[in-house]
């Protein structure tokens, strides 16, 4: 099975990122894949794309959810990223 790459854009004072870094924390952890938490205060790039959608999970870099991060639509999202 491969590695998906799950990425969590973040920024500060965030109480929906709190949220969806416990959802990603959960999920990567139970598929045994590690993730990466960047911030949109520390790139402009990213900033740019979604400062109005913070949080945003990215899996192989398409943005799979926003805002509220569903748990079960993560982990069907990363079991078929595995699974590819």
């Amino acid at each position: 099975m491969r590695v998906p790459e799950i990425v969590l854009v973040t920024k500060t004072e965030c109480h929906l990122c709190e949220a969806a870094r416990e959802v990603v924390d959960r999920v990567a952890a139970d598929a045994g894949i590690p993730w990466e938490e960047r911030r949109i205060d520390d790139d402009p790039a990213l900033r740019d794309r979604f400062a109005e959608e913070v949080p945003v999970v990215l899996v192989d870099g398409v943005q799979r959810d926003f805002w509220t991060i569903n748990e079960a639509r993560l982990r069907r999202t990363v079991d078929a990223a595995r699974r590819a």
